[in-house]
């Protein structure tokens, strides 16, 4: 295992987050879902996003999710990976601002904006 440092902590927990959502809680609902959406598919139906969006975002997210975790024991472009997340957290926000979401709902997305870009100063 590598040694535990801010940036491998942060590849940890924002690698593990992206597939956490992505892979096992899609399907289910949350409180910070956009809109009176129900699923992560829905979300984006509320955001007036066309479906391939949904394969598109989640392909880069669950693609940057494997390369921040498998970045701690293989050269992997981590760096990078962390800025796609940083600019997809960034279309998050603006998304909750388009359909008027409450500030609560834009809490992730913020959260993991603040951990991408920590984790690329740190870098």
């Amino acid at each position: 295992m590598p040694a535990l440092t801010l940036s491998t902590a942060l590849q940890l927990i924002i690698g593990a987050g992206l597939l956490n959502v992505w892979l096992l809680r899609a399907g289910n609902q949350t409180a910070y879902r956009g809109g009176s959406a129900q699923t992560l598919r829905q979300e984006f139906d509320a955001y007036g996003l066309p479906s391939v969006m949904f394969f598109v975002v989640g392909t880069l997210k669950i693609l940057a999710g494997i390369i921040l975790i498998a970045g701690l024991w293989i050269r992997l472009p981590v760096t990078l990976a962390a800025g796609v997340v940083a600019l997809l957290m960034l279309g998050a926000l603006a998304m909750h601002l388009k359909v008027k979401d409450p500030l609560l709902k834009s809490v992730p997305a913020g959260v993991m904006l603040a951990l991408c870009a920590t984790l690329l100063l740190a870098g």
